[in-house]
């Protein structure tokens, strides 16, 4: 048997070890294979067209549940797969012979490649423009554009589509977690009087229930956007790296299945004993349902150890977290039986301070909004969200697209756009789009090029392989803050209508 320090040694290097991989994947070349979609377009396009414009935005649908998204990542995509030279002579040929296996026939563009590698030195002629980061903004509003700087390669604009396209990600989970905040921020208010923890009341969970490590760090770093609780290490790692944010979320130590199990069922007092002495200081989080989650807190937590759980202070509470069922209503009442509450300055029961729940499973929007006050506040409970937060989405969640407006052939500019007979909601925006606040203070995209340039709020972020603005996320997180109205629960019914109007009409 391994001494306590050699395994302790032992864990340490395990735990270096994970995050010397997790940041090898985050830095890797992204420039090994710039392989994207549109291989044949080029040839498609009519002839002596030079200039190609196109958009990105969430659009409006009717009865979705988020009128609004949370405009986010948009910086990692660039850093990681557009910036600096992105063309060599090595990646053209591996992709001539790539494409000549993969389609059959020669239609890979060798020559206009070479000629980005020689005019341009790999850096790929574009420009785009887009609003800043932690940007909240209803749906249907144009959120970054995309155009040639180069008349030679007008096909590049809708070459990166496919890898622009999956900013649908990272925005919606930044707008998931924001609908989170809300909710949370109303409960907190309205039974505590204050928002103080609310930057802690929702702890990402969801590192392990993601497709890849590179969905961890960008879905764990959206939801950073909004919270500072977070047990998915890629995505603070990714903050750091991308977002000059030296560590953008905490945790505590807590137990786990394994950790409480492996000293069997008769011995769980023990397992919840070691914790305690092992964590004397600072918060710890303990699961306690690997077997009866009652009688854990009401016979063990609230007899054999409660001497122990009432020697701890606020800064050192004992958190105690179910992870099955939906028992926190029924955990708060033994809890209070044995442990005893207090009131609140808005007359709600609290816990004693050194004591609280986490409740992590199935944990969504519909749940956290169903919280029951029961005359408790919103301070005794602290949610965990794992794939509702992180997976349990796609792109049609937020109906992203990535459309072109804008040509120019032959010196001359048309408006272009789709408008399918069998799903108007497909419609597309017409020619060059800026976005305003108009004099009401909502937010419009005005189309075909009628926008006033001092008045418009997409920046360039990007030009010709250079990045233009780098944003931390300190910025974003001004951004992405709640408005009072968002958090006041006075917030009278006619401005809410009123806001809904302007939002059902198109205007923003």
């Amino acid at each position: 048997m391994w001494s306590e320090g050699l395994l302790k040694l032992f864990l340490s290097l395990t735990a270096w070890l994970l995050l010397v991989i997790i940041q090898l994947v985050l830095q890797k070349e992204h420039k090994e294979r710039f392989v994207l979609q549109a291989i044949t377009h080029y040839k498609q396009y009519p002839p002596n067209i030079s200039n190609i414009y196109s958009y990105f935005e969430c659009r409006r649908k009717k009865g979705s549940q988020f009128s609004e998204v949370v405009f986010f990542g948009l910086q990692y995509l660039l850093k990681k797969y557009l910036l600096g030279q992105v063309v060599t002579e090595e990646k053209i040929q591996e992709a001539k012979v790539f494409y000549q296996m993969h389609f059959k026939q020669a239609v890979f563009d060798e020559e206009s490649w070479r000629k980005i590698l020689e005019k341009h030195d790999g850096r790929l002629p574009i420009r785009i423009k887009a609003i800043p980061e932690g940007t909240i903004i209803p749906r249907g509003n144009v959120l970054f554009t995309v155009e040639n700087t180069d008349p030679e390669f007008y096909w590049l604009t809708n070459y990166i589509e496919t890898m622009l396209l999956q900013m649908w990600y990272p925005i919606t989970v930044a707008t998931i977690s924001r609908e989170f905040k809300k909710i949370l921020a109303k409960h907190l208010k309205a039974t505590s009087g204050s928002l103080e923890g609310l930057d802690l009341k929702l702890h990402d969970f969801g590192y392990r229930g993601v497709s890849s490590q590179e969905s961890a760090a960008l879905g764990g770093a959206a939801h950073l956007v909004n919270f500072c609780s977070t047990d998915t290490v890629a995505g603070l790692l990714m903050a750091q790296r991308y977002y000059s944010c030296p560590m953008a979320g905490f945790s505590i130590p807590a137990a786990e299945h394994s950790t409480i199990i492996s000293w069997g069922r008769s011995r769980e007092k023990e397992a919840f004993e070691r914790v305690l002495e092992q964590f004397p200081s600072g918060p710890v989080s303990v699961v306690s349902d690997s077997y009866d989650i009652f009688n854990a807190c009401k016979n063990i937590w609230g007899d054999k150890l409660k001497e122990r759980v009432m020697e701890r202070s606020q800064d050192s509470c004992l958190v105690i977290r179910p992870d099955s069922g939906d028992p926190a209503e029924t955990l708060i009442e033994i809890l209070e039986e044995c442990f005893g509450c207090s009131l609140n300055v808005m007359g709600y029961k609290v816990l004693p301070s050194y004591l609280r729940i986490i409740q992590g499973d199935g944990i969504d929007l519909s749940s956290v909004d169903e919280l029951a006050d029961e005359g408790w506040s919103a301070e005794n409970v602290v949610f965990g969200c794992g794939s509702a937060l992180l997976q349990k989405l796609n792109r049609d969640t937020l109906n992203c697209a990535f459309k072109c407006s804008y040509v120019e052939s032959n010196g001359k500019g048309m408006d272009v756009y789709k408008q399918p007979v069998t799903d108007p909601s497909k419609g597309s925006k017409r020619g060059r789009l800026s976005l305003r606040r108009n004099s009401d203070g909502f937010l419009e995209t005005i189309e075909k090029g009628a926008g006033k340039p001092e008045e418009d709020l997409l920046v360039t972020v990007f030009e010709n392989g250079s990045l233009v603005l780098d944003y931390s996320l300190e910025e974003i997180r001004k951004n992405a803050r709640l408005r009072d109205e968002e958090v006041n629960p006075t917030l009278h019914n006619h401005e809410q209508e009123l806001l809904h109007n302007h939002i059902i009409n198109g205007i923003h």
